[in-house]
């Protein structure tokens, strides 16, 4: 698709919209709290057929982003300004993302693919054609259980289990490390290793003194992979913790700002991580996350998809693109209910998995 020209006269335009999400409840990791998302929706169309509009989310996270930036703003407003004088031609898009100098800007790379490709496809939030958005097969996800304290926790530990999820993923890294341990030990007693997988996200918390002993006591716990137990750009520690670590280790944040093919393959050659985390917010689209897969296929190092806290908007186009691969593990892409203000969609979550109901309409922006 990247290579299909709209038209051969077309008059592109473009706006955006900001939109704050509210989250229903203090959102916790290892780097704090936060209780609202600042995000901008970006819109292509025609000028010839100004009512088919496709739409892209630009959501960056702070403490996270390349392009959590001041001058967000600034950048889509010069984006816009850039698109809007395009004269009447035949566009692609790797051209028109390199006039637009969007190397460092990641998440706006991802809201223009994302906006691009719904409008290529009639304006309908449908980016893909699969199974998925016919509403034939659902996409197995995670239950995420987000970091408070003990007693939050196991709430939402019992509320997952009660709505069919078969992987839990828990946040830790902000409490006491043994009430952490207490809690996966609950989880346990309640579900076997075969009945009920589960994985850990630390974002960075440990040290790399201490990561090797705390993740020999995860281990006791059957867990299935630990993501970015230390922190980002320290490759050989990582690259130690790999190689001996009784849990195996996804990456996660180690991703963002690596976008140069040879430096992506000289970090996968020397960490040898067992998986990989893609979030097309952080690195830098669909294609960007397609291409980081093929150089994880070719290394036998294991991936899924995970949501970036985007609205539907962006969730929608994540799950549409991981339902284009035979998936073999559960994805992260259960982020859909963190919002009061959310874009109502299609995407609707049932025991577990995560499907698109064609019946249903999606919300005007």
């Amino acid at each position: 698709m990247y290579h299909t020209p709209i038209s051969n006269t077309m008059a592109l335009q473009c706006s955006f919209i900001p939109y704050t999400l509210h989250f229903k409840f203090d959102a916790r990791t290892s780097r704090g709290a936060i209780t609202q998302h600042q995000v901008y929706y970006i819109k292509l169309w025609d000028a010839a057929a100004p009512t088919i509009v496709g739409i892209g989310e630009c959501a960056p996270l702070a403490g996270l982003s390349i392009d959590h930036r001041p001058d967000m703003e600034q950048k889509l407003t010069e984006v816009c300004k850039h698109i809007n004088a395009l004269q009447p031609e035949t566009i692609e898009l790797p051209a028109l993302t390199q006039q637009l100098d969007l190397h460092g800007w990641p998440a706006l790379r991802f809201a223009l693919e994302t906006a691009w490709f719904d409008l290529v496809n009639g304006g309908n939030r449908l980016i893909y054609n699969n199974d998925f958005i016919s509403g034939k097969t659902g996409i197995p996800i995670n239950g995420l259980v987000w970091m408070g304290d003990k007693e939050f926790m196991q709430q939402q530990i019992t509320q997952k289990l009660a709505q069919g999820y078969s992987c839990l993923k828990l946040k830790i890294g902000g409490l006491d490390f043994a009430t952490e341990l207490a809690l996966l030990e609950r989880i346990r007693e309640a579900a076997s290793e075969q009945e009920l997988t589960i994985r850990v996200d630390a974002n960075g918390a440990f040290t790399p003194d201490e990561a090797f002993k705390k993740l020999e006591r995860l281990a006791r716990y059957h867990i299935h992979s630990i993501e970015q137990p230390i922190k980002q750009g320290q490759w050989q520690a990582m690259a130690e913790l790999c190689a001996y670590s009784p849990v195996p280790i996804a990456l996660d944040e180690e991703l963002i700002g690596v976008q140069n093919s040879e430096r992506q393959q000289k970090m996968l050659d020397t960490i040898k991580p067992q998986y990989i985390i893609l979030k097309p917010t952080l690195v830098g689209g669909l294609e960007a996350s397609a291409a980081w897969i093929t150089l994880a296929e070719n290394r036998n190092i294991g991936w899924w998809m995970t949501s970036a806290l985007e609205s539907n908007i962006g969730l929608n186009a994540i799950s549409q693109f991981t339902a284009n691969y035979s998936l073999t593990m559960p994805q992260g892409l259960g982020t859909g209910q963190l919002y009061h203000n959310n874009i109502p969609s299609p995407l609707q979550i049932e025991q577990g998995q995560l499907w698109y109901k064609p019946e249903q309409e999606w919300s005007e922006l």
